[in-house]
């Protein structure tokens, strides 16, 4: 039951003010002790108070309500708690894991990722990954049928640069560690020996023009190396949990690309300029103009782009397209939009660019051409390696197969929880020690309150069929009910917003809340009545933490 909306329902009932008036005047009050829900009464006459007094001897309180209450211009309302915790425990423990689960049916199409295959994928895809990943399941959850794409960047000036570093002083050699690190190390090598050859420049250049023009020896370099590559990125994929239902590459679209640009030049959409570039006139919409293709014949990013939104929505027949790409290429989205716009594309009012900000280390920023970078294989081995020393430290029983899966997981939910906390358009910061703190606003700390509750409920035995209750009569009690009744809303909102981080937000107060319940509420000590309804209560956390995890992708364990 949506709470606040039967109750708003009621009040326009005895009011006569419109429905959307009324929602925007039943508010939370800021101390507790006031009540659930704070209606303002001045709207309904010159004297709040009488008008509040008034409203209070018309109302017939429903089920849910436990009494309501004049606060100066204000009618209070406080929540019954055994109502709320029948209508809401009730269909946790049947509902399980879909519990919170939506009605809607659209198609969203969700791009993230988006690595180019001359390097590993490093932390700034890490914050990406997490982010698509996430939403994806957010979406998926309300009972939209959610596509996740990749686009592989294969194509370009970066990968020629691998390749000649490799031609010159690769000497034919195969792979000795993952295949896209193999790359990558190359790719830093060029970008050092270029400081003492220029030259080097010219001939990646002069390599890409052989590329473009399917040079068989540069074809098979390419596809060799960019094998290597892709391998490599499929095991971090698997590792980190995220699959696609397709990936796209650059080398495969771009010339369809062209051909959009050629259309729209014929719609006259586009123009030349005096170097024949190809250019969308965009100033008139308050953006800068925006090549669409080069005057020799070359493709930019955006001329892909221009033909692999179209190619989506055959695929899929999209409602949403959503672009989860870093804050620094907002520009070329709002040019993008607007240029399909333009071209009278059915699909253009429905694409949306999920903007996130960068990730720095405590050192500084990352430099992918100096080597500069924490690669995400590398942060992923690290943070495992931290959480199986806390693990050895705080379980000496566990067999080491354990040690192992379980240090994975937790390192695992330390990356991704601490990537999704912030709100996404925000930089950051990323603390390795910080973000595997078994205490404070942490992946790990979600993960040991999940299995506290099990552990209680483990010792408990059995969990009861049926709960009293009308003896749930502690704050800390109340506390918890209450909380639990806005997990729906908050994961509806997530998703609407695209906005992880409100779960991770409610996540980390419902731990709070249920680790004051835990201290402060015996649970297996209690008489009969009390044990079974305060079991039903951990119950219900239990299976709500892990419902919020698995829609961040993180893994709840059972045991810490």
């Amino acid at each position: 039951m949506e709470f606040k909306q039967e109750l708003v329902k009621i009040i326009v009932k005895e009011t006569g003010l419109p429905e959307e008036e009324v929602g925007n005047l039943v508010a939370v009050p800021p101390d507790p002790k006031l009540g659930d829900y704070a209606f303002s009464c001045f709207k309904l006459g010159k004297n709040p108070k009488a008008e509040a007094e008034k409203l209070k001897q018309k109302i017939k309180l429903p089920s849910f309500i436990s009494k309501a209450e004049v606060v100066g211009p204000y009618l209070n309302f406080v929540l019954s708690v055994p109502f709320v915790a029948k209508e809401i425990i009730s269909p946790i423990r049947t509902k399980k894991e879909k519990f919170g689960a939506g009605q809607d049916r659209d198609s969203i199409v969700v791009e993230y990722c988006g690595p180019n295959t001359n390097k590993p994928l490093h932390l700034g895809h890490i914050r990406n990954m997490a982010l698509g990943n996430a939403v994806c399941r957010l979406l998926s959850f309300q009972g939209n049928k959610v596509h996740p794409v990749n686009i592989v960047n294969d194509r370009g000036i970066h990968i020629c640069q691998s390749m000649i570093a490799y031609q010159k002083w690769g000497k034919g050699k195969k792979p000795e560690k993952k295949g896209d690190h193999f790359v990558g190390d190359f790719y830093v090598l060029f970008s050092q020996k270029l400081k003492d050859d220029p030259n080097l420049k010219e001939e990646a250049q002069q390599m890409l023009w052989q590329w473009e023009y399917k040079n068989a020896e540069v074809r098979k370099l390419w596809k060799k190396m960019n094998s290597w590559v892709l391998h490599g990125f499929a095991k971090t994929y698997k590792r980190f949990g995220i699959s696609f239902d397709k990936e796209y590459f650059e080398s495969e679209i771009y010339e369809q690309g062209k051909e959009v640009a050629f259309e729209g030049l014929q719609k006259k959409v586009f123009v030349k300029d005096d170097s024949k570039n190809i250019l969308a006139s965009l100033e008139q919409y308050g953006l800068p103009n925006k090549v669409v293709l080069r005057g020799d014949g070359t493709s930019v990013y955006i001329t892909q782009d221009l033909y692999l939104a179209q190619q989506r929505y055959l695929d899929y027949k999209f409602h949403n397209l959503i672009y989860v790409v870093a804050s620094e290429q907002r520009l070329h989205f709002q040019q993008l939009f607007k240029i399909l716009s333009l071209l009278e594309r059915p699909f253009a009012e429905d694409l949306y660019h999920l903007s996130y900000g960068m990730v720095n280390l405590p050192t500084g920023r990352m430099k992918s051409r100096e080597g500069m970078v924490i690669d995400a294989d590398d942060l992923m081995d690290e943070m495992a390696l931290l959480a199986e020393r806390e693990v050895r430290t705080r379980y000496r029983d566990l067999s080491e197969k354990e040690i192992k899966q379980r240090a994975e997981f937790i390192g695992l939910a330390a990356i991704k929880f601490f990537m999704l906390k912030t709100d996404a358009t925000r930089d950051m910061v990323f603390n390795p020690e910080e973000s595997l703190s078994f205490e404070g606003e942490t992946g790990p700390y979600l993960q040991y309150t999940h299995a506290r509750a099990c552990s209680i409920l483990e010792k408990a035995g059995r969990i009861p069929l049926k709960a009293a209750f009308e003896v749930l009569i502690q704050p800390q009690e109340r506390a918890l009910v209450l909380f639990l009744s806005t997990f729906s809303n908050t994961v509806k909102e997530a998703a609407k917003q695209y906005k992880p981080h409100l779960l991770c937000r409610y996540l980390l107060d419902l731990a709070h809340v249920f680790n004051e319940f835990y201290h402060s509420c015996p649970v297996l000590s209690e008489e009969v009545k009390i044990k079974s309804a305060r079991l039903t209560l951990v119950d219900a956390v239990r299976q709500i933490l892990a419902n919020g995890l698995n829609l961040l992708g993180i893994k709840a364990l059972e045991k810490m």
